[in-house]
């Protein structure tokens, strides 16, 4: 029986996915480990609020083609390849606007829960406000030397996501309350290159119309 797809997920009533038999290559989480609408809820509404203008950078991390996940102290991001070493640049059915997967670090660390938080599958974690309000699509962001650029395209999460954290983050990312805060995080294009290195000042340069 083939897995749900993404929009079945999204649409699945509450504890009618079985998450352990979802199927992917690559890393999977531990189901015991997964938190409840409510308890993620009330979890969230206690987290300090992020940054507004400017935040440090947590993690690098390039993405195999398989799952592999590796942790850089420095990396150079650029136009044409992104993060080095990471499968967007391999992988035709992703355009530009889909070049660096990027999470709010303390909202990863949470779901995770205890989870390694480079099982999450993002590019950069940082401590900064992703939200639509104070990074509507287009703004500017200087990391590191890098200047990166929000994109339109929405970060929704997949099966895989689901496996490793559960069903109901992925519903709450999507739910019209929680959509504007990005639960699962947002993506960024390079617009110059540039090298970053954990513990870089991520800042807000210009925020979109």
């Amino acid at each position: 029986m083939a897995d749900p797809t993404t929009e079945e997920l999204q649409a699945a009533a509450p504890g009618s996915v079985d998450t352990e038999a979802l199927s992917f290559d690559g890393s999977r989480g531990e189901q015991r480990r997964h938190l409840s609408r409510a308890q993620l809820t009330e979890a969230i509404a206690q987290l300090p609020a992020a940054p507004r203008d400017a935040g440090v950078v947590e993690l690098l991390v390039a993405r195999g083609r398989s799952g592999e996940r590796e942790l850089h102290s420095q990396a150079k991001l650029t136009v044409a390849g992104g993060m080095p070493g990471d499968r967007w640049a391999n992988e035709d059915k992703y355009g530009p606007e889909y070049q660096l997967a990027t999470t709010r670090s303390d909202i990863a660390r949470l779901v995770a829960n205890g989870q390694p938080l480079e099982l999450h599958g993002d590019n950069l974690f940082v401590t900064l406000d992703l939200s639509t309000e104070n990074l509507p699509e287009g703004s500017l962001v200087r990391m590191g030397e890098a200047l990166l650029r929000v994109t339109p395209k929405a970060h929704n999460g997949c099966k895989k996501w689901v496996q490793r954290f559960g069903l109901d983050v992925m519903q709450m990312n999507m739910a019209p309350e929680f959509r504007p805060m990005h639960l699962r995080g947002i993506y960024f294009q390079v617009v110059e290159d540039g090298l970053v290195r954990v513990n870089d000042p991520v800042v807000v340069v210009q925020r979109g119309a």
